[in-house]
C-alpha cells in the first residue's frame, strides 16, 4: 500500500471536524512513541520554549551521568544515544537555536567527562561531527545571536 502525498493529506484533513481531528490524532499518538513524543511537544512544550531547552539540558545531565566510564566502547554507545536523542528534539522544536543550544551543551558535558575520548577516533570524531553542526548554524542566526553563540563556542 502506497501512502498519501503530504498536500492530498492536508486537503483531506481541512474536510474533517474537530472531533474526528482529535480521534485521528490520538489513534496516530498511539502507534509510535515518536508520534506520541512529538504530540506532546506541541501541546506542551512549544509555547516555552526556553523552559523546553532546559528539561532537555537536565535529561542530558543525566544521561551524562550513567555513562560507563569503565570501558570505551560502553561509553560510545551512551554517546551515540544521547546524540540520537538531541537529533530528535531539535526535529521535534525546528528551531536552530534550540538546536545550537542542545549541541553545545552536548560539547560541553563530552568535554567534562573524565575517560581519555579524545584518544579513541570514534569519539573524536563524535565531538567534531558535533561542532561541525554548530558551526553550521552559527550564520543562520541573527547577528546578535551568532556573536554571543561564537564567545561561547570558543571555549569549545
Amino acid at each position: 500500500m502506497e501512502s498519501a502525498s503530504l498536500n492530498l493529506i492536508k486537503k483531506e484533513l481541512k474536510t474533517k471536524d474537530t472531533a474526528q481531528l482529535a480521534e485521528i490524532i490520538v489513534r496516530l499518538s498511539k502507534y509510535k512513541k515518536d508520534n506520541k513524543e512529538l504530540l506532546s511537544y506541541l501541546l506542551f512544550d512549544a509555547d516555552n520554549e526556553s523552559e523546553y531547552v532546559e528539561m532537555l539540558k537536565e535529561e542530558m545531565n543525566t544521561d551524562f551521568m550513567v555513562i560507563n566510564q569503565s570501558h570505551i566502547y560502553l561509553a560510545k554507545k551512551t554517546l551515540r544515544k544521547i546524540i540520537r536523542n538531541i537529533n530528535k528534539w531539535c526535529r521535534y522544536s525546528g528551531q536552530k537555536e534550540t538546536a545550537l543550544q542542545l549541541h553545545i551543551h552536548f560539547c560541553k558535558k563530552m568535554q567534562s567527562l573524565s575517560i581519555p575520548w579524545q584518544n579513541y577516533s570514534v569519539t573524536e570524531n563524535m565531538y567534531q561531527a558535533q561542532l561541525k553542526k554548530i558551526h553550521k548554524f552559527i550564520p543562520t542566526l541573527h547577528p546578535d545571536l551568532q556573536r554571543d553563540y561564537t564567545q561561547e563556542i570558543k571555549t569549545l
